[in-house]
């Protein structure tokens, strides 16, 4: 089973005058998102209750992904991970409650407000650069590694798979306004929308 669903069989293709479409869009509703985090002084406790729980070394630094049995597991701050499932766990609050009690920190389910855009082709990192105030040389941001940012005040979590591919995670609130914000800047390169 995927780890997530088109929103809408929706499909719309603005390519440029010479007919190159350079960048595609796809929206896709996840079916899994869980944040741990923690108090000030509990990374080291949280860090060994999710390894203990997700049976995966969790990543040390902000911006760093881990690949485990359970999904991707992303560094998302200093004292927090976010768990991006493999795919439908209506348990995995409970299973992981277990393992990260109170007194080491919390475990919220995010399923309901996270949506995943993946943006690629040949003119990905010249579309996304109009919109965030991101350095994408390769040195600055390599393949693996995510970037928290935004624009217009609306955070986003950036994460490089590829040189011109990406996964874009959104507040789902947001996520039609944020998907035409990426049609617009795309459009002079040629676009493609799967999904919303």
């Amino acid at each position: 089973m995927s780890d997530a669903t088109n929103i809408r069989s929706r499909h719309i293709v603005h390519p440029t005058h010479n007919g190159l479409v350079q960048v595609h869009i796809t929206a896709q509703r996840l079916q899994s998102v869980t944040l741990l985090s923690t108090w000030a002084n509990g990374i080291e406790a949280l860090t060994q209750a999710v390894q203990g729980a997700l049976g995966c070394t969790p990543p040390s630094h902000t911006g760093e992904a881990a690949v485990c049995e359970a999904g991707l597991l992303l560094r998302s701050g200093p004292l927090e991970f976010m768990l991006i499932g493999a795919k439908a766990a209506p348990d995995r609050v409970r299973e992981l409650r277990a393992h990260i009690p109170a007194q080491i920190g919390s475990v919220l389910d995010l399923s309901h407000a996270r949506i995943r855009v993946q943006v690629q082709g040949e003119k990905a990192v010249d579309a996304l650069a109009k919109l965030y105030a991101l350095d994408f040389r390769p040195a600055a941001f390599p393949t693996g590694r995510f970037q928290l940012t935004g624009h217009h005040h609306i955070p986003c979590l950036l994460h490089r798979l590829e040189s011109q591919r990406f996964d874009v995670y959104f507040l789902t609130t947001y996520a039609h306004g944020q998907i035409d914000a990426l049609m617009d800047v795309a459009l002079e390169y040629g676009v493609e929308l799967n999904g919303i």
